[in-house]
């Protein structure tokens, strides 16, 4: 049975990496979750260095599970849309940036996001420059990155 998502320290080596990989992204945020450090693409979590080793990609849950992953666990339950790759699979640069490419990918052809109510009735944007505003006040959301 495949782990399922708890929290701990995600390796910080392999975050570092996936940032390079996704440097290029025009509409690129970290935030930390699931006790790891996740890539979002145009709000969309796209990949992330997981807090039990190894990385989370998002993915087609209709594309055939690919070599090399397992279906991501949460409380028990496979997460449909998801894979976990262990840190042993990710050596390589080449080996990690098939991963990657496949959550940006899967990431940038979902819908754009749109404003949602918060619970004191406000508007909600996901526009990146929010996230930053946010973050520069020191809300703990999302960071933008370079």
């Amino acid at each position: 049975m495949a782990p399922s998502i708890g929290v701990m320290a995600y390796d910080e080596e392999i975050a570092d990496r996936i940032r390079e990989l996704l440097a290029e992204e025009q509409s690129l945020t970290e935030k930390k979750m699931f006790g790891g450090l996740a890539f979002l693409v145009n709000g969309y979590m796209a990949v992330a260095a997981s807090g039990q080793g190894g990385i989370l990609v998002r993915s087609d849950p209709k594309e055939a599970m690919p070599v090399g992953a397992q279906p991501a666990i949460m409380r028990g339950r496979p997460m449909d849309g998801w894979l976990r790759v262990a840190a042993e699979r990710l050596q390589a640069n080449a080996q990690l940036a098939q991963w990657v490419r496949i959550g940006a990918t899967h990431a940038r052809s979902l819908p754009p996001k749109t404003q949602r109510r918060t619970k004191g009735g406000g508007q909600h944007s996901q526009e990146p420059s929010t996230r930053r505003a946010r973050a520069e006040r020191g809300s703990g959301a999302a960071l933008r990155l370079p």
